[in-house]
């Protein structure tokens, strides 16, 4: 049995888990092609994650993330998993990275969202949604460049998911910046919790304006009836979008044979491409 963790968490809606054990179950053969020996399934709560006594710790020897064993078991710390020694293969925000993750992790490759409207190859954008009759509706600019509709969205109440999104709030936010605007066009903000949360409280008249990357928002439109009462205004400009990481303590040789297996299944759906 692999002492290993693998994860894929971006995406794991309830409705669609069946499709993610598959899309691992692609990969873990891939990886054990390779002579890596990948863990038989993902995790999904903090419980099924490996203890570490003493706390996770840095390079330097730094605590940087409690044992575990000290989380709500059924919950999972997605800062946690992605931190955790044992963490062979997992997906992240920028975001995060962004903010310091990327001390902790190393870049294994991208993953393609050429199948969702707002996609092309590594780079993803967010659809502005608002309910449905409050403006025109609007398809991803073929150029990948912001589209923002600044009157529309005016005024209006913005939710987004998480502070360290960059598909739910950093991108937006730095797309206003260059059309000369900021985060004070809209009334109020407030964090959701996760994107399906962001559409509910739109379709709910809780807010008013949520940006939600492609891929969620194609998720939404199979799973989540509230998205059947909210329609896409703007879009934000393409990006890099959810890296794949391993743990900073991945031997090379390992990091390496990911990329060929990432490669090596780059024609077979879901694409992956190596970053």
């Amino acid at each position: 049995m692999s002492e290993l963790i693998a994860a894929l968490p971006m995406y794991d809606w309830p409705e669609a888990r069946d499709e993610v054990d598959a899309q691992w179950a692609s990969l873990r053969d891939a990886f054990r092609r390779k002579g890596i020996d990948a863990p038989q399934s993902i995790v999904r709560r903090n419980g099924d994650l490996p203890p570490v006594p003493g706390g996770i710790r840095d390079g330097e020897g730094k605590l940087v993330a409690p044992n575990p064993t000290t989380l709500p078991p059924d919950e999972l710390d997605f800062h946690k998993l992605w931190m955790h020694p044992a963490l062979l293969f997992a997906q992240t925000c920028w975001g995060p990275m962004e903010l310091g993750l990327s001390r902790h992790v190393q870049v294994v490759g991208q993953p393609s969202y050429d199948a969702y409207e707002g996609g092309q190859g590594e780079l993803y954008s967010s659809a502005l949604v608002m309910r449905s009759g409050e403006g025109p509706e609007v398809r991803s600019p073929a150029d990948g460049k912001a589209l923002l509709p600044l009157d529309l969205i005016r005024d209006r109440r913005f939710t987004f998911n998480s502070l360290d999104s960059m598909s739910g709030i950093i991108a937006l936010t730095r797309d206003l910046k260059a059309a000369g605007e900021n985060l004070n066009i809209f009334s109020s903000r407030s964090e959701s919790g996760g994107h399906r949360d962001s559409i509910v409280a739109v379709a709910e008249g809780k807010a008013d304006v949520a940006a939600i990357d492609c891929e969620s928002w194609a998720l939404a439109q199979r799973f989540e009836p509230a998205a059947k009462t909210v329609r896409i205004v703007g879009w934000t400009g393409r990006r890099k979008g959810l890296p794949f990481i391993t743990a900073r303590t991945t031997p090379e040789k390992n990091v390496r044979a990911m990329r060929e297996a990432l490669a090596g299944l780059a024609e077979q759906p879901p694409i992956q491409r190596v970053g």
